[in-house]
């Protein structure tokens, strides 16, 4: 099954002055197209812990969206860390300055056209706001940090280059709510499931309701997860508390 990450860069995140508004997004937009989200990082702005993050995702495969650092400022790293960390020199590119030329004429010199150096060979991916085009290199795909030109151009992504993946990955989430338990008195019934099921995420999630609830459930290929949650749904049963499905 293919994995799919997401770097969210920037010292701004880190240090409250601006919120995060990628995490939900992708999220949504992967779940609507048959997908999940593997994992999710928060970067500094440090070019080498950048470097060496992109460096291990691009080694193990994932597919990446890097939100984030791909300005002109001294303080944008993301383009250079992502040409060290696919080992390729940062260039020039003629159809990202194009691009840049056309929304801002003469005034794309001497400064803005900065954002066309991209590493070499990199693919654009259009920017519906200012054409100020993000990139793609070895399945990690880079956009601004701005959501309204991020967002589209995550969509666009996912639309040309994964449209193959959408809905054929044998995975679902699928969960009980037992009430009057807490997770304690779970955890011999979790390590049972993990134990004849270890292929699959099992996961708990107490809720601080007015009743004592806990969410119960495991994540894997469709068979597996539906013995499983049948399984669970009879040892809860079996030790007295009542449970309902989720919605």
């Amino acid at each position: 099954m293919q994995t799919f990450g997401i770097y969210i860069i920037g010292d701004e995140i880190l240090s409250g002055k601006r919120q995060d508004a990628h995490l939900e997004f992708v999220i949504a937009a992967l779940k609507k197209r048959g997908l999940q989200l593997s994992w999710a990082n928060y970067l500094g702005d440090i070019p080498q812990e950048i470097t060496a993050s992109l460096k291990a995702s691009m080694a193990r495969g994932d597919v990446v969206f890097s939100f984030g650092g791909i300005g002109a400022t001294p303080d944008d790293y993301t383009r250079q860390c992502a040409a060290e960390a696919a080992g390729l020199p940062l260039m020039r590119h003629a159809e990202a300055v194009a691009e840049i030329e056309a929304q801002y004429g003469d005034s794309a010199y001497p400064k803005r056209v900065l954002m066309a150096d991209l590493p070499e060979n990199a693919t654009l991916i259009p920017n519906p706001v200012n054409r100020v085009a993000g990139f793609s290199v070895r399945q990690h795909h880079f956009v601004p940090g701005f959501p309204q030109m991020a967002h589209p151009m995550v969509e666009w992504v996912l639309d040309i280059y994964y449209a193959h993946l959408f809905h054929t990955q044998d995975y679902i989430e699928t969960s009980i709510l037992v009430m009057d338990a807490g997770e304690s008195q779970l955890i011999d019934l979790m390590n049972e499931v993990i134990r004849k099921h270890p292929e699959l995420k099992l996961f708990s999630l107490p809720r601080l309701d007015n009743r004592r609830t806990t969410e119960l459930g495991v994540k894997g290929s469709a068979l597996q997860a539906k013995t499983a949650i049948a399984e669970i749904k009879l040892a809860v049963s079996h030790l007295g508390f009542p449970w309902s499905e989720t919605t």
